[in-house]
Parts: C-alpha cells; sequence; structure tokens
C-alpha cells in the first residue's frame, strides 16, 4: 500500500512521521521508510535506509547532505562490505580529514584486508584541501606494513608533514631500519641514528 502511504503523508495529518519511519526501518519495510524519511527530510536516516537497500550510490547522495561523521562511516563501511569500492572511497575521504575518525577507517578496511583500496583512499587524500599530518603517518605505516618499497620515498618527500616519532615506531615494529635511521636524522637525533646504524648495519649503515 505504498501508493496509499504516499498520498497520506502528502496531505496534513497529525502523525509523527519520525515515530512511524523509525518503526518501519526496525521492521525492515524500506520502501516505507525511505517514503517517510524523505518527506520530512531526516538525511541520516534515509542514508541508513538506502544502504539496507543496497542503493549505495543513493546513500551517499544522502550523506553528503546530511553531513555527519556517524553517517559518512555507516555508508563507507557498509560499501566496504559490499566491495562498492568506488562510493565507499568517495564517503571515506569526508573520513581522513577527521583525526579522530581516521584510525577506525584504517583498521575496519584493515579487517577485510582491501589495502590496496585503503592506501589509494589515503594517497587520495594527502591531495586534498583540509588534510592533515595523521594521513601522511598513518600512509607511511601502511607502506611499512604492507609495501616497504614504497617507504623511503614517502618519506623523502613528505618529511616535514610526517608526525616523525609515530612513523619511527612503525619502521622499528617492521625492521625498517634505513627508513628509521633517515627519520631519526631528520628529526635531529643523530645520536639515535648512529645507534640504529651500528645495531643494523647490514641494511642501515652509511658511510657519509
Amino acid at each position: 500500500m505504498l501508493p496509499d502511504l504516499e498520498n497520506f503523508i502528502s496531505d496534513p495529518n497529525q502523525a509523527d512521521l519520525q515515530r512511524c519511519g523509525d518503526r518501519c526501518f526496525d521492521e525492515r519495510l524500506f520502501e516505507a521508510a525511505e517514503l517517510i524519511f524523505k518527506r520530512i527530510g531526516n538525511q541520516q536516516k534515509l542514508a541508513q535506509v538506502y544502504v539496507k537497500m543496497k542503493q549505495f550510490p543513493a546513500a551517499f547522495e544522502a550523506a553528503k547532505k546530511a553531513n555527519v561523521p556517524k553517517v559518512w562511516k555507516a555508508v563507507c563501511f557498509a560499501c566496504v562490505r559490499a566491495q562498492e569500492f568506488r562510493t565507499a572511497s568517495l564517503c571515506g575521504l569526508h573520513i581522513i580529514v577527521l583525526p579522530d575518525h581516521l584510525e577506525e577507517l584504517i583498521d575496519f578496511y584493515e579487517k577485510f584486508g582491501y589495502i590496496d583500496e585503503l592506501v589509494q583512499l589515503l594517497e587520495q587524500g594527502m591531495s586534498l584541501e583540509n588534510t592533515h599530518n595523521g594521513i601522511f603517518t598513518d600512509l607511511g605505516i601502511l607502506y611499512a606494513k604492507y609495501q616497504p618499497q614504497r617507504l623511503m620515498d614517502h618519506i623523502r618527500a613528505y618529511t616535514q608533514r610526517i608526525m616523525i616519532p609515530k612513523l619511527i615506531r612503525a619502521c622499528e615494529q617492521y625492521q625498517m631500519w634505513a627508513e628509521a635511521t633517515h627519520l631519526h636524522s631528520a628529526y635531529d637525533q643523530w645520536d639515535q641514528a648512529v645507534i640504529t646504524m651500528m645495531e643494523h648495519s647490514p641494511s642501515a649503515w652509511r658511510h657519509d
């Protein structure tokens, strides 16, 4: 009876439409919930409805209108689960610029093993206007864990944007000694750079 519902909510009425929409959502009547949330303009709930209906582009558009971190994450994570990586990336770009939510996003991608898609997302994030040092640092950590051959170039290119102590810890954890030495030097920790070279000379020693 969706046409009847649409006619009813279009006319003046005394119904608590938010409550009706929530109940439809809880009872998995997603098409009815869509009509109601559209009518009252609740973009947060509308995004959740579209996720359940697997209409991911529509979910992205609703999330964009709501522009709330919780909604961006819900849509992004649902897209990752469904392997809809293009839409997941569009949502992810709105999450990674928020330092408090970046780690949760990284953990979610890693949990499902979508490392290449995660690296691509952070690489895109480096060119955003509202980027921050956490993006450069966490991308370096991902390189250390999964793509070590790319780490030194990343460090040299973005030394000023990296949180050096945090990345040094990752380099030591994953035994990236040459990179750790370079970071110690960039951080003016010359004694620690020398110690690292001496303790790991086959991979980290440089005469100069």
